[in-house]
């Protein structure tokens, strides 16, 4: 019998029905995360000002916020735009990039989580930090094990009832009643800028194709990750190459091929 909502269902449900995914998120990843999401099928929207980031969540199926660039006017824009989903009852997706570095971005973060995100993703050192514990992070690159932090993503799931994924050679994804483990994707991954930013943005994708199982869409976004990234590494020849053929093995990725290549383990 096949799973409900497995990736490659929801793969093909967001392709026949492309969600409008409203992205906050830094400077450099802005292109590099929309050119994803249109290779996955999505619809991308960069919309971060205060004025405006409130209002437009009401029209998007989902909302992704990643504090990668932050400055006091756009700190208002997400508070604003958290707001709204929270209000139109629409799934968002927080990035705390580096939130353990300065004191100005564990205070953004902390606002941010009280404004209850659907999902958390991170990558170790992130969401060691996001518990309390100390991390080998340094910027905004993690130096510690995906396994480490596994229990602490646990913790936080059921702390602040959202889904918790943990980024990394081996992914992790738990509610806190559940966890799966993904493999594939690249070791050139990591080398190319941004490209964790913009798998923030289609895990909002996702989320906006199920609404009411984020468990399950964000296990889908990082397998199709995982998945274009496997492919796209048999022919590259450094971080370079490995960006554009990235983005060619998502476009060309189907919702039969996902799930016969997804490596997914439940826990």
């Amino acid at each position: 019998m096949p799973i409900r909502n497995s990736p490659g269902q929801l793969f093909a449900a967001m392709r026949a029905t492309p969600p409008l995914v409203h992205c906050i998120t830094n400077y450099v990843a802005m292109s590099i995360a929309a050119n994803v999401l249109l290779a996955a099928g999505a619809s991308p929207a960069m919309v971060h000002a205060e004025e405006e980031a409130g209002e437009f969540v009401a029209i998007a199926g989902a909302l992704t916020i990643n504090i990668g660039t932050l400055s006091s006017n756009w700190v208002n824009g997400m508070q604003n735009a958290a707001r709204s989903a929270a209000k139109n009852r629409k799934p968002w997706v927080l990035d705390p990039v580096a939130h353990y570095a300065t004191a100005f971005r564990r205070e953004t973060v902390a606002r941010l989580i009280d404004l209850n995100p659907t999902i958390i993703r991170g990558n170790a050192s992130e969401i060691l930090a996001l518990g309390g514990l100390e991390s080998r992070g340094q910027g905004v690159d993690s130096r510690d094990l995906v396994e480490e932090a596994e229990e602490m993503a646990h913790s936080l799931a059921i702390q602040y009832g959202a889904v918790v994924a943990v980024t990394g050679a081996v992914d992790f994804v738990t509610d806190g009643a559940k966890a799966v483990r993904i493999a594939g994707g690249s070791p050139l991954m990591p080398k190319v800028t941004a490209l964790g930013c913009a798998l923030t943005c289609l895990v909002g994708a996702f989320a906006a194709t199920a609404p009411d199982d984020p468990f399950n869409a964000t296990v889908a976004a990082l397998a199709s990750f995982a998945v274009a990234g496997e492919k796209a590494a048999q022919l590259a020849h450094g971080p370079g190459s490995f960006s554009w053929r990235f983005l060619d093995a998502l476009a060309q990725l189907d919702g039969t091929t996902l799930d016969a290549a997804a490596r997914i383990a439940s826990i």
